[in-house]
């Protein structure tokens, strides 16, 4: 199965990242969702929790099968003159196959996890949501992952660290 990951700059916030070599201005979401639906078994969009960003995203999701889920942050960055702190995010699922219910993780439409601090990128994602994530788009370690954003690398990293629970490790002396 081929499974997209994508972490855009989040809805009006493009400026943060005019210094990044693949800086492109603001995504357009509504191109992404018609990729991510036309080119991709399932996929995985991360979201900003502001009215602007649901109420964009909402309508351009709504007939693809996806589904709405949280990464609650534990520790969250706190902004001058914001009252009350943006400590969750959507993260929108479409999967690619069911999910399996294993001993690698309790099923929950949300993960408590805490932001990822100097990074390189503002809003890197921590390892544990992404494995969560995967877990979530019902991927198998043999899918072809597409990071569509890859900024720090993080996604590509976390792959590569959740493909390998699935291997067993060579043992010393063990007969072939």
């Amino acid at each position: 199965m081929r499974i997209a990951y994508a972490d855009p700059p989040y809805i009006g916030c493009a400026h943060l990242y005019r210094d990044h070599v693949d800086f492109a201005g603001e995504v357009d979401h509504a191109q992404l969702i018609e990729r991510l639906q036309s080119e991709f078994d399932g996929w995985v969009l991360h979201a900003s929790a502001t009215p602007t960003s649901i109420a964009t995203l909402a309508p351009l999701v709504a007939s693809t099968g996806a589904r709405w889920m949280s990464w609650v942050k534990g520790f969250a960055a706190f902004k001058r003159n914001v009252s009350v702190a943006y400590a969750w995010e959507p993260v929108i699922v479409k999967p690619a196959r069911k999910p399996v219910v294993s001993k690698r993780l309790v099923m929950r439409d949300w993960i408590q996890e805490s932001i990822t601090l100097k990074r390189g990128l503002t809003g890197a994602k921590p390892e544990a949501v992404c494995h969560w994530a995967f877990e979530m788009v019902g991927a198998c370690p043999d899918d072809d992952l597409a990071d569509l954003f890859p900024g720090t690398g993080a996604v590509g990293k976390a792959w590569s660290t959740w493909r390998g629970k699935f291997t067993l490790p060579i043992t010393p002396n063990a007969q072939p």
